[in-house]
């Protein structure tokens, strides 16, 4: 009887058809994908906009309507990071290397350092309306429900016995401004002598007793812990408290008091490295949208739009703002006057030290 058995391949010539059957799928495999390619979604992209200690609220209401009007305008994702401290500290944050595309502070100095270090534009003021404030505010006083220490104007936190909370103007905008209002409504109210002024601006300062490093801690100082008769702090931050506290605290904002800008500009620097230059633009060219004004008067904040201003005017009531420029001639000598070392604050404090003794 003959057998026939067929003959089975060797694994050698298995492994051969297996690798060349495996080869095959992978080419049809890459030319498919080259045919019809499928489409890579763009990575969202970010920009950190670095701002002043109290502000945190404001720009989260404004990034939540900012994020939408940029898709719509751009079809772009984006988000907006947010940092806050004191601006000064803010400031020298970025110098040291904080990667922020945009900046959002409370005083013209602040931005200025940057300038000045080759971060942000040399014409910066020029570069967005209102010398690149797209709203403003003024210094009130926050007091406890009832006023026990009766507190009405900023001649009254120069009595004996009246305990007040503000920022050091060593380290904040915020505290600066509240110099400049004192000494300014002293000087109004004296006919322009400025040996009184600098007498008012002493008593005041006498009776500070806490300094804090910015205008969040501040708040936090006199709502929280309870301590001082009075804070003083921005427009935005006291008629917020006092919205919200009634029971509370009371907002007093004197009829004469400065003009508080709150200046903006690209972190050209970091924004051209990072690629974010048109978004860092964009979103601070939107400030000034009605959209975004009614967002920051909403916030407290007085708005540059006239039409939103109008239909606020009942809870953002008239004051006299008067100009840094016009009354101190300008951010850089009234620094050198009044905030440099060993300049007037410098001066009262050692004076009021040196008393207490």
């Amino acid at each position: 009887m003959s057998h026939h058995t067929s003959a089975l391949p060797s694994p050698s010539r298995v492994f051969a058809r297996t690798r060349l059957l495996g080869a095959a799928f992978i080419a049809t495999a890459v030319l498919a994908c080259l045919a019809s390619p499928v489409p890579v979604a763009r990575a969202q992209q970010e920009i950190l906009n670095t701002s002043y200690d109290i502000s945190r609220e404001l720009f989260t209401d404004v990034n939540k309507v900012f994020v939408p009007y940029w898709k719509t305008k751009t079809g772009q994702d984006v988000a907006v990071k947010q940092s806050h401290a004191g601006s000064s500290r803010q400031a020298r944050a970025i110098l040291e290397g904080l990667q922020a595309d945009v900046v959002t502070f409370n005083t013209f100095t602040d931005v200025q350092l940057l300038a000045d270090n080759g971060f942000v534009a040399k014409d910066w003021p020029a570069r967005f309306p209102h010398n690149a404030s797209p709203f403003y505010s003024v210094h009130s006083i926050l007091v406890r429900t009832g006023n026990p220490k009766a507190i009405r104007d900023w001649d009254d936190l120069a009595r004996p016995g009246v305990s007040i909370v503000q920022v050091n103007p060593k380290l904040g905008g915020n505290g600066r401004y509240a110099v400049l209002a004192y000494y300014a409504h002293a000087l109004r109210a004296n006919h322009g002598d400025h040996a009184k002024a600098r007498a008012f601006l002493k008593s005041v300062l006498a009776n500070v007793i806490v300094f804090e490093s910015g205008g969040r801690s501040a708040t936090t100082t006199f709502t929280e812990r309870g301590i001082g008769d009075a804070l003083i702090n921005f427009e935005s931050e006291t008629l917020a408290l006092s919205t919200a506290g009634r029971d509370k605290f009371q907002a007093v904002t004197p009829g004469v008091s400065i003009l508080s800008e709150f200046p903006v500009a690209v972190v050209e620097k970091n924004a051209e490295k990072r690629g974010t230059s048109a978004l860092a633009r964009g979103y601070l060219e939107y400030l000034y949208t009605p959209e975004a004004q009614e967002v920051i008067a909403r916030n407290f904040y007085r708005p540059r739009d006239a039409a939103v201003a109008a239909r606020h005017a009942a809870r953002l009531q008239p004051v006299e703002a008067l100009e840094v420029g016009s009354v101190f001639g300008g951010w850089e000598k009234a620094t050198a006057d009044f905030f440099a070392n060993g300049a007037l604050v410098d001066t009262l404090l050692k004076e009021i030290a040196a008393e207490k003794r």
